[in-house]
Formats: C-alpha cells, sequence, structure tokens
C-alpha cells in the first residue's frame, strides 16, 4: 500500500511512509473489510475511515507540523488510524490528541491504538483520545501545531482557528455536497491564510445526534 503510494507520487517524504508502514491500517478497519485497497470503508455510525491516499495527503501536507515535541490535534478521529500516526510523528515529548463524539467509536480506536505501534504512548499519556464534539477543539492541550478535521464543515469552526498555534497549519474539508480540501495557516501576526488543496468528499462534521440520524 505504501510502495504504491509513493509510486504514484503522494508519498513524497520518508517520514511520512515510515509512519504510515509502522501503524497498520490492518488494526484499524473492522473485521472482514479490506484494509489496504485504496478507498474510504464504513465504520459504522454513518462514519468512514478516509482512503490511504487521503491519509498520505494530509500527513504529507501536515508533516512539518508533526515534528517531534509538537502538539496535533485529530477532529472526528474514528478508528483512531490519523490519531496514531500524529503521536508517532510528534513522538513521546509532544502530544496527539483525538476527539470523536461517539462514545463507542472512541472505545474502538483505543483497542486498536493499544494492538498498534503507538500503543507506548497511549500508555505514557502523549496519545489520548477523548468524547467529545470537535467541533469546540479540545482546550485543554491546545495551542495546536497541526490541527486535521476528518469531517466537512460547512464552514471553519472558530474554536478551531482559536487553538491552532501561531505558526501552525489545519487541513479541514470545506463544503455540503461539493468540498474542498483546505489548507489554514496561522501567520505570526495571528492572521489566516487559506488554500485549496484538492477537491475531496467527506461525511459532514456535524453533531452526534444528526449524524446517528441520517
Amino acid at each position: 500500500m505504501v510502495e504504491n503510494l509513493q509510486r504514484y507520487g503522494i508519498i513524497k517524504s520518508s517520514k511520512v511512509a515510515e509512519t504510515m508502514e509502522k501503524i497498520d491500517r490492518g488494526l484499524f478497519v473492522p473485521n472482514g473489510v479490506q484494509p489496504y485497497i485504496d478507498s474510504p470503508m464504513s465504520i459504522g455510525y454513518n462514519a468512514t475511515i478516509s482512503a490511504p491516499h487521503m491519509h498520505a495527503t494530509c500527513l504529507q501536507l501536515l508533516e512539518n507540523y508533526l515534528q517531534p515535541g509538537m502538539h496535533a490535534l485529530d477532529v472526528g478521529s474514528g478508528t483512531g488510524y490519523l490519531t496514531a500516526c500524529f503521536a508517532m510523528m510528534v513522538g513521546p515529548n509532544g502530544r496527539a490528541v483525538g476527539v470523536e463524539h461517539i462514545p463507542e467509536l472512541v472505545s474502538f480506536s483505543i483497542n486498536n491504538i493499544e494492538k498498534s505501534a503507538a500503543a507506548p504512548q497511549l500508555k505514557d499519556g502523549s496519545l489520548s483520545v477523548h468524547e467529545g464534539d470537535g467541533r469546540q477543539g479540545w482546550p485543554e492541550f491546545a495551542t495546536y501545531d497541526a490541527i486535521h478535521v476528518g469531517a466537512a464543515a460547512p464552514e471553519i469552526p472558530q474554536p478551531l482557528i482559536d487553538q491552532l498555534k501561531t505558526g501552525g497549519r489545519m487541513i479541514i474539508p470545506v463544503g455540503n455536497v461539493f468540498q474542498d480540501l483546505k489548507v489554514v495557516d496561522k501567520n505570526s501576526d495571528g492572521s489566516i491564510s487559506i488554500r485549496t488543496e484538492t477537491s475531496v468528499r467527506y461525511v459532514p462534521l456535524t453533531s452526534k445526534e444528526a449524524q446517528l440520524k441520517e
């Protein structure tokens, strides 16, 4: 899987390749699902795990903001896969935080991470997954060098902008039917620069009630 993503030029850095090799996607998908094909998969509760090429794209865009010792927030952390990748990149002196509003997925993700190469960081507390409304971020460990949002918002939630460190970067899909993956950089004067990376299709970033009703 990683070799294919390198061949197609999606993974350009050895650090991203190494991280995706260490964190086995097979531990993070429901039983009976082919984990290594390049497509998103349902994980129940009207949620999905993104396709490997989207995970690779996000890790690549955030690589400089996932250096050892940095803080990273994963909103809508789902299976815990990307949160575990963040933990591997920021290391035990950094902090990787997942926020997920479906309690069953919080439990599922913690079980998955416990089986993975990121388990020691779950144990030492530098990696944690919390039940909560990700649109509010997770103020306890703010500010964050890197924020990844795994569901599409109609607009960028202000609490996430507030919790982004000066000099930090957020990756978030924005839009309703048609969505763009936005790269949001917070400049040294506190202003925000936003550019569009690519067109995407994500599930909506919404309340738990609305998500379960769909």
